[in-house]
């Protein structure tokens, strides 16, 4: 498998790149000067794409490599793929479930702590040394609190399951509703913000679910209402967020993904009631090792001629 020609994206893993060079022709899209030329040059060696949550493989990307025959997303989100084009094409598309599924749950959890309990906010302070000039306000409790999840799949069921761990009444809103779960179930997202007090956004982004959370969700919520993201950063109106945030008509926020990654508006740098993480989800070395190690299978799956691990198309 050596001379078979591998694309990946960008950076995502040292792991994975080093692997991929060891068993493939690896080419890395991000140090390349003169992308539209290299993809012209080679387009007839390079049979598979390597992406993940920033990039992946779109149609002019796709139509630009005609021999084309696996994406593998170093990721479970597939945004970045044009899946449509890659079933008009025969384009066989894999992801890495399940093995992050853990992670960005216990992250949500996290930031819900973080929020309620002012982590970083009594973390600065006491490195400020203003303790000795006073204890630090009162904070709010999450045992109990009401949790609305966007999204009950892998990462929504797992999140769901650690907060009912603190006594916390789980509700949730998909498309349909959940044959096999006993949680409240709403039928629509402004339902969900309306009856609960933490609003987790934990769906896939597709077309439809791009700003899910608006501002009529965002005023469902309410004042003391705690919006978590860590799904995708559309998901979320990033400009009614920042409003509703600065104005106090929402309660908090903890969010890992942000409309225009890596840009994050700059007006919530300066707010205590808001938790700000660089998109890690899934960032420990032992998931990341995993999600990498699921690429791989797939790629020489595929390439073998043998069942794909984790396939999507």
């Amino acid at each position: 498998m050596e001379n078979i020609g591998v694309l990946m994206a960008c950076p995502m893993s040292f792991y994975l790149e080093q692997e991929l060079d060891k068993r493939f022709k690896l080419f890395r899209f991000w140090n390349l000067p003169q992308k539209n030329e290299f993809l012209i040059q080679h387009a007839d060696s390079i049979r598979a794409v390597v992406g993940n949550a920033f990039a992946g493989a779109d149609a002019e990307l796709i139509n630009s490599l005609p021999k084309l025959e696996i994406v593998s997303s170093f990721s479970v989100g597939l945004d970045k793929i044009d899946l449509n084009k890659c079933k008009e094409k025969g384009i066989r598309v894999t992801n890495t479930p399940d093995v992050l599924t853990e992670d960005v749950a216990d992250l949500a959890i996290g930031l819900m702590l973080a929020v309620l309990r002012r982590i970083c906010e009594c973390d600065r302070y006491v490195r400020k040394g203003l303790w000795k000039g006073g204890d630090f306000k009162l904070t709010s409790k999450f045992s109990g609190k009401s949790v609305g999840i966007i999204g009950l799949g892998r990462i929504g069921l797992a999140i769901a399951k650690r907060a009912e761990a603190f006594g916390c009444p789980i509700s949730y809103y998909t498309r349909s509703e959940k044959p096999n779960t006993n949680y409240k179930y709403y039928p629509s997202v402004v339902e969900l913000a309306s009856n609960c007090q933490i609003l987790v956004v934990a769906c896939a982004l597709t077309p439809e679910t791009r700003h899910i959370v608006n501002r009529e969700v965002m005023e469902a919520l309410g004042s003391k209402g705690i919006l978590i993201n860590i799904g995708r950063g559309p998901h979320v109106d990033e400009k009614e967020l920042v409003s509703a945030l600065l104005e106090g008509r929402l309660g908090g926020a903890g969010l890992d993904v942000f409309e225009n990654e890596p840009e994050v508006p700059e007006q919530l740098f300066s707010l205590e009631n808001v938790v700000l993480l660089p998109h890690v989800g899934s960032g420990t070395e032992e998931t990341r090792k995993a999600m990498a190690d699921l690429v791989l299978g797939n790629l020489e799956a595929h390439f073998l001629n043998k069942p794909l691990l984790t396939p999507v198309v």
